[in-house]
């Protein structure tokens, strides 16, 4: 259309008139600047399509972070020729994991240190000079400026800004100033949205307290903890924090808060001298990492990694090297996270009418001298003169200058906009990410589900129950199971519950909220909060239960016995609470036993039959028990055992409690025991959440599980929002093991084989996101992926769009992810991914307007 027009334009008869010596200089100055203009315009042409070429389709998968780690020194020399392997030859790994199958006794003569007196003060001088502060390594983020100039370029932006310089050579200062401004708004909305985005490595950084209290020279001593080094003995107590990763020497009735590590919210025990070591535990028992804070008992620590060398720096480090899939900076218009679908398109966009431009412009030029056209206001004028002016003014009206004001304005509303579904944006190119968004990848707990553990079914006295209520709030009915008839007045169900509660330590509270609305919340370990709401149900409280029945022994549920023990004194009372189980005259203390069914089967002989009589646990009933549990188990229910066991007296004296140690305890009083009954929990999926997985699916997007737990209960919860369907079973749901079957991941082709049609992952590890996300992605699929703990983070990070937890998520993930859900609801992200292709399929057919013309 320009090419026609200009064939229009009129031919002079004057060609033999020589030109004013000074309208001379200017037409050589304007041939000079066309010739500069064309030659600029087909070297920036040429070098994007070079870069983009040479780009590589995807970030690395590991990022060794070899910059950030600390250097080698001969401590570490030391630790190769004892062990045979060091930091060096597992780059992918922390310290940490290496020195968890090393014995304590090898550990100590490696690190040259004696436990009884720790570290001499001249030695941890000395190593702290050779190894280096104990601190994470500190990533330094561009300032305003910087992004503001990174914003400028992309292909468009270039374009408008020559045409910006070619507006002013011909005397177009009005229209450069226009596009100058659109430049500048783009640009510094851009960077104003990417300077506001918090930082993951900063955050992790945070994660340490100050101060740490150390062995050295026999005495204890508080340090800097950025002045901690390898062999050092650390103290903990409650409250402290560990300042790096610690093998243990000492443990008393430790636990410990791995979920700013692990995302994991109950409190992990933790043991000086574990009895196994089981693959599938996403921490090992006798470890405590950088960062974890200690919320019950003491213990002592060998300090086995400092710095980038803990866990958490492994994961510093894989956030500072990892970049998006088809990473491009510079592209419009956010430069840290990598080019979108949409900057992908309007890059191409803009290198087609950079093309097209000094097409139009070199054969306007050439048609123009070939027909001696000349300027119909200056005849005399030399005619070149005017096709170069020509073909400057075709050139700039050809650019589309609303289009990158138009996206970044589009995608900043969005942003806003979105805060009402729930979902602050932190990137402003996520917005439109989430539109082209083929896969969801979704927590379990308290994004899919609750995050709200709450008893729905028991097994008493022989008899199957059903308990009613929602949430935390003990009201509700406890009635036999497929009918109304009230169950609450059973002796079974009452001892079972009364159990429950007084072997807990978590209670629930009525609150006043923010927003002055009242809500039950719960305090403690969210294992035993559906005990204590259950028990509520019959009117027992926490405060009843300590008043009528006072604790006078405990020992904690350990992973590796499965069970809590606890002993109160009866008072003289003859019965287990009121309607409860008879007790003898005799008993001055019950023992109560909560733990894994299997486990606290082996140790009953009785148990509370109808009626609640108590009689001989025989092979009839305990294969009617194990079939309820097996039964209950299959429907994705977490299902507690509770036993009981009166005293007439303890095992062992009070006073001389602190030297029987909680195994010993277990042994003497857990035998004998009666078993009266099962209670089964479940975290119950979010409302709404089964109609957004089908939302989903109707949209063409694969939703996908990602959880902790055992395949079989995985697969029941995914059923029942509808991930997966009754045809499907678990044929589309993986166990992570099999992503690493020999301890190491699978090679990326079967990788991709295992992931390409699975929508289930269970007993994965926050490491496993990694794998998960990066395989998809291989598979041209644009992932979105959520995610709370430490862990995520690199996760977050690597996805297309990394979603993180507003109220359970750390700030680390925060900092590494593209948007956060202030509600942690799954029909949030499919809410926002509508809302995003809305968002695009607007920028498309502006654009698409743009390129048509008036």
């Amino acid at each position: 259309m320009l090419l026609l027009s200009f064939l229009a334009l009129p031919r002079s008869a004057h060609r033999g008139l020589k030109p004013p010596s000074v309208a001379f200089g200017i037409e050589q100055v304007s041939f000079v600047f066309f010739c500069v203009f064309v030659v600029v315009f087909v070297c920036l042409f040429v070098c994007f399509v070079f870069v983009l070429l040479a780009m590589p389709p995807a970030a690395a998968q590991h990022a060794n972070g070899a910059n950030l780690v600390q250097a080698s020194s001969p401590l570490s020399e030391a630790r190769e020729v004892s062990f045979g392997q060091g930091l060096t030859e597992v780059q992918d790994h922390s310290a940490a994991e290496f020195y968890e199958g090393a014995a304590i006794h090898d550990l100590l003569v490696a690190l040259s240190v004696d436990p009884a007196h720790g570290l001499p003060d001249a030695t941890a001088s000395s190593r702290l000079a050779e190894e280096g502060l104990n601190e994470l390594a500190k990533s330094k983020r561009p300032g305003f400026c910087k992004l503001f100039l990174m914003q400028l370029t992309n292909v468009i932006i270039i374009l408008l800004i020559l045409a910006a310089v070619a507006s002013v050579a011909i005397g177009s200062i009005p229209s450069a100033i226009a596009i100058l401004v659109i430049v500048i708004l783009n640009a510094g909305i851009a960077a104003a949205t990417e300077n506001s985005a918090g930082n993951a490595l900063e955050a992790l950084s945070n994660m340490t307290q100050p101060e740490a209290t150390v062995l050295r020279d026999g005495r204890e001593e508080v340090v800097a903890s950025n002045t901690i080094v390898r062999g050092d003995i650390v103290v903990l107590g409650t409250g402290d924090v560990a300042p790096a990763d610690l093998r243990l020497l000492e443990a008393s009735d430790l636990k410990v808060d791995e979920m700013p590590l692990t995302g994991e919210s109950d409190d992990v025990a933790k043991v000086a001298k574990p009895r196994s070591r089981e693959s599938t535990k996403l921490t090992p028992e006798d470890m405590v990492f950088s960062g974890c804070s200690v919320t019950q008992g003491k213990a002592r620590g060998l300090v086995v990694a400092t710095g980038m060398h803990t866990r958490v720096g492994s994961i510093a480090a894989l956030l500072a090297g990892q970049q998006k899939a088809g990473y491009c900076n510079g592209c419009l218009p956010d430069t840290s996270s990598g080019m979108t679908p949409l900057q992908a398109s309007l890059q191409r966009l803009g290198m087609l009418i950079g093309a097209l431009a000094i097409c139009v412009c070199v054969v306007v030029f050439l048609v123009g001298l070939a027909l001696g056209t000349k300027d119909p206001n200056a005849p005399s004028a030399p005619g070149w003169i005017y096709m170069v002016l020509i073909s400057i003014t075709l050139t700039v009206a050809a650019i589309p200058e609303g289009i990158p004001l138009c996206v970044t304005i589009s995608l900043a509303s969005g942003c806003s906009q979105m805060v009402s579904r729930h979902v602050l944006v932190r990137r402003i190119a996520a917005v439109e990410t989430l539109g082209s968004a083929s896969v969801i990848c979704s927590d379990k707990t308290g994004t899919l589900t609750e995050g709200k553990m709450r008893a729905v079914k028991m097994w008493a006295s022989g008899s199957d129950y059903e308990i009613s209520g929602t949430g935390f709030d003990p009201s509700g009915s406890i009635n036999h199971a497929g009918g109304l008839e009230d169950g609450s007045s059973d002796i079974g169900v009452r001892t079972t519950l009364l159990a429950g509660l007084l072997c807990s330590n978590a209670s629930v509270q009525l609150e006043v909220g923010e927003d002055n609305i009242s809500r039950w919340v719960p305090k403690g370990n969210s294992s035993e909060v559906p005990l204590v709401v259950a028990a509520g149900k019959l009117n027992f409280t926490s405060a009843l239960a300590e008043a009528e029945f006072p604790r006078v022994v405990e020992v904690p549920f350990s992973s590796s016995r499965k069970m809590m023990l606890t002993v109160c004194a009866t008072n003289g009372k003859a019965c287990l609470g009121e309607g409860g189980m008879a007790l003898p005259r005799d008993a001055q203390f019950v023992a109560c036993v909560k733990g894994a069914p299997n486990w606290v089967l082996e140790s009953c002989s009785r148990w509370i039959g109808p009626g609640g009589v108590v009689e001989p646990l025989g092979a009839a009933q305990l294969e009617q028990a194990s079939m309820t549990v097996d039964n209950l188990s299959s429907q994705a229910l977490r299902v507690l055992a509770l036993a009981v066991r009166p005293l007439p007296e303890l095992p062992f004296s009070t006073d001389d409690d602190a030297e029987v140690d909680g195994n010993q305890k277990m042994d003497m009083l857990c035998k004998d025991l009666i078993l009266v009954g099962f209670v089964a929990s479940i975290d119950p999926p979010r409302k709404g959440v089964p109609a957004a997985v089908q939302a989903a699916y109707d949209g063409h997007i694969r939703v996908v599980m990602i959880t902790g737990d055992y395949l079989k209960t995985a697969a029941a919860i995914a059923s029942d929002i509808g991930i997966l369907t009754s045809t499907e079973g678990e044929a589309e749901a993986i166990d992570c093991l099999k992503l690493r079957p020999d301890g190491e991941y699978l090679p990326d082709a079967e990788m991709d084989l295992l992931t390409q049609n699975a929508r289930v992952f269970a007993r994965a590890k926050p490491e496993d996101k990694l794998e998960i996300v990066q395989s998809l992605q291989r598979q041209g699929l644009v992932s979105a992926m959520t995610g709370d703990g430490v862990n995520d983070a690199p996760a977050l990070k690597a996805a297309d769009i990394g979603v993180a937890m507003g109220i359970q998520g750390t700030e680390v993930a925060k900092g590494a992810s593209d948007m956060i859900l202030t509600d942690d609801n799954f029909c949030s992200i499919v809410g926002a991914v509508e809302k995003g292709r809305i968002i695009y399929a607007g920028i498309q057919k502006f654009v698409a307007f743009i390129m048509r013309g008036p």
